[in-house]
This record gives C-alpha cells, sequence and structure tokens, in this order.
C-alpha cells in the first residue's frame, strides 16, 4: 500500500467524521430550542394557573457569589439547574 492511498483514506475518514459531528450538533441546536419553547409554554402555564415554580437549591451559588467567585457561581448554577451559560449568567446577575 502506498502513502498516498493511506493519506487518502485518512483525509476521507475525517472528512466524513467531521460531517458527522456537524449533522450531530444541528440536532443537538434544534432539540435545545424546542427544549426551550417547551420550558417557555410550562411556565406560562405555570403563571396562568398560579402554581409556584421552586427555584433549586441555590445555596452555594449564593455563596460563591458573596465571596466574589462570579465565574465559578455562573458553574455551580448551570451544574444545578442545567441552564446554558447565557440562562446562568443572566441568573447569577439578578442574584448579585
Amino acid at each position: 500500500m502506498d502513502y498516498g492511498t493511506l493519506l487518502l483514506g485518512i483525509v476521507v475518514l475525517i472528512t466524513v467524521v467531521g460531517l458527522g459531528s456537524s449533522a450531530t450538533d444541528r440536532r443537538l441546536g434544534r432539540v435545545d430550542r424546542r427544549l426551550a419553547r417547551v420550558e417557555r409554554k410550562l411556565d406560562a402555564i405555570a403563571d396562568r394557573l398560579g402554581v409556584p415554580v421552586e427555584e433549586p437549591e441555590l445555596a452555594e451559588v449564593t455563596e460563591l457569589l458573596r465571596q466574589g467567585k462570579k465565574i465559578q457561581a455562573i458553574k455551580a448554577y448551570r451544574e444545578s439547574t442545567g441552564a446554558d451559560l447565557k440562562e446562568a449568567r443572566d441568573a447569577v446577575e439578578r442574584l448579585g
């Protein structure tokens, strides 16, 4: 087997993996957007019915904020709530 064929095979393999990864990222993006819509709808329904929605335990987040560790607070918020980076940053800004 010559090196040209081997190199071509590696390039094809990398291209296939890259395309598969890109398609998966797009699919996950769509799922994230759909999930965000569902969450907004559920929040609206809860508000309309007067059902209180309890926030997750944020004692660690508030303690980190008190210590001036904003980045760690955002990370802790993301871990405890599953929020994305923007949501977590906005929530920590409101808390601080």
